[in-house]
């Protein structure tokens, strides 16, 4: 395993409580990437929340499947949660450290500091998986290129939001909110904008001053993750229709909508640090803080950290790899994770989840068949593979994409608007079970209790689908 993320620690807990033995390559603490401030594995360095909870929603369905079928982090990340509405959020230290001190306990894990500038060959070892994640260095990029027969990787880049400390936050402006009341209510700080203030808000975004991308490439964000002044300059509107769209959140002082909402996600359990939902920038730190500042409630804002920006690569999944996930050149290369162009920490573990099948089947002589197309899981892994596009955007290069209900196929029956999202997810979960079944009786379960790493998943397991 080269890399200890999301996807490669997924894979190495499942691997050992099969009993398979598994040798992690992690380049910290040598080396880390510039989003990373932390040694630990599984970090979280963009967001600590993953996303939206409800079975209504695609990334609901595809962590409730995951729960279904054994999934390791899963059960970190349910175990760590702070409050966020409608949404499923960690405190991202303790979710990072609880994942670190399973794999480290492991008695099947061999955990190897170092940064691997070469993937191994097929005599060097036998069965390898690439999951370094968005931001694989620049000497093992070179290599996964010259393994892809010399084609140029694919970029884009993905922007990171600020987070203030709670204390600096002016509570006599900022209100406790829900949207539209959801999770225990107040679970979102909301600075409220009136029209003026909003107005001057966009233009002074739109003329701050921006970190320069490098001359050798070209500026490609990721639409799902768009930094904020990139939004501002579609529109003067754009923002009220996005991060700062003030529907379903009363302002108790006025008893109405503001004209626009910033709304703050608390980081940790204790609520004293405040991510800005949806500000993820490229302003230079000096600018973010002018503009930041000028918003309401946010005069006196401390920065734990400033928004940045950072380099995503991927490879063309669709034409270099085959239905294992292997690469066809080289079949003892696996890739795992947001290198495949799957995007978000939800989609990279479910990734994980399946390759760590696939390879337990494998050394079992069998072959994992395809998750089915109408559960989440199948939808991810078809995107992977170029599966879920059509004829004409099948010419168009490989994007990474968050798994969404526009993947899956569509119901066989016509159902009321507002029930359809739900029955997309009863389906996707139930669907998901009965293959995970067949799946389960090829690979087996993990190994009898005695072995640590074993106890833990499904002991995990067994509790994430009861709480849910």
């Amino acid at each position: 395993m080269v890399g200890g993320g999301l996807a490669g620690c997924e894979i190495a807990l499942q691997l050992a409580a099969r009993d398979i033995d598994v040798r992690l390559f992690e380049m910290k603490p040598h080396r880390r990437t510039p989003a990373q401030v932390s040694d630990d594995l599984a970090e979280l360095v963009c967001s600590n929340s993953f996303r939206g909870a409800a079975l209504e929603q695609a990334v609901g369905a595809i962590k409730e499947e995951m729960r279904r079928a054994g999934g390791a982090l899963i059960r970190f990340a349910d175990a760590h949660r702070v409050p966020a509405g409608g949404a499923l959020a960690v405190d991202r230290d303790e979710f990072s450290s609880a994942v670190s001190a399973a794999v480290r306990s492991s008695p099947n894990i061999e955990l190897m500091p170092g940064e691997v500038i070469e993937v191994p060959s097929a005599e060097e070892a036998s069965q390898v998986v690439i999951a370094t994640g968005p931001l694989t260095t620049d000497a093992l990029s070179r290599s996964i290129v010259e393994r892809c027969g010399g084609q140029d990787r694919l970029y884009f880049y993905d922007a990171i939001a600020p987070i203030v400390a709670a204390d600096s936050i002016d509570m006599n402006i900022a209100f406790r909110a829900s949207r539209y009341g959801k999770g225990e209510g107040d679970d979102y700080l909301n600075l409220p904008l009136d029209e003026a203030t909003y107005d001057r808000f966009v233009r002074a975004l739109l003329e701050a001053e921006y970190a320069p991308t490098h001359d050798f490439e070209e500026a490609r964000f990721f639409e799902g993750c768009l930094p904020i002044e990139v939004m501002a300059s579609r529109g003067e509107q754009t923002l009220r229709f996005g991060c700062m769209k003030p529907v379903g959140l009363t302002d108790p002082r006025t008893g109405r909508w503001p004209y626009a909402v910033v709304q703050l996600r608390a980081e940790n359990q204790a609520r004293t640090a405040y991510n800005i939902v949806g500000f993820q920038t490229r302003m230079k730190w000096g600018s973010q803080r002018t503009v930041l500042r000028s918003l309401p409630g946010l005069g006196e804002a401390e920065f734990l950290r400033m928004g940045s920006i950072h380099r995503n690569t991927y490879i063309d999944s669709p034409s270099l790899l085959d239905e294992q996930l292997r690469l066809r050149s080289h079949p003892h290369l696996r890739f795992a994770g947001q290198i495949t162009g799957v995007e978000g920490y939800v989609e990279s573990m479910a990734c994980g989840l399946l390759v760590s099948w696939m390879i337990v089947a494998e050394r079992g002589g069998h072959r994992v068949p395809a998750p089915p197309p109408t559960s989440t899981l199948g939808a991810l892994y078809n995107h992977v593979l170029g599966r879920d596009r059509s004829a004409a955007a099948s010419k168009d290069a490989h994007v990474p994409s968050n798994v969404h209900w526009g993947m899956c196929p569509p119901l066989p029956h016509r159902v009321p608007k507002k029930e359809k999202k739900r029955r997309f997810g009863e389906r996707a979960v139930q669907d998901l079970e009965t293959w995970w079944a067949s799946v389960r009786a090829q690979i087996g379960p993990p190994e009898p209790p005695g072995r640590e790493a074993a106890s833990t998943l499904e002991t995990g397991a067994r509790g994430a689908v009861s709480a849910s």
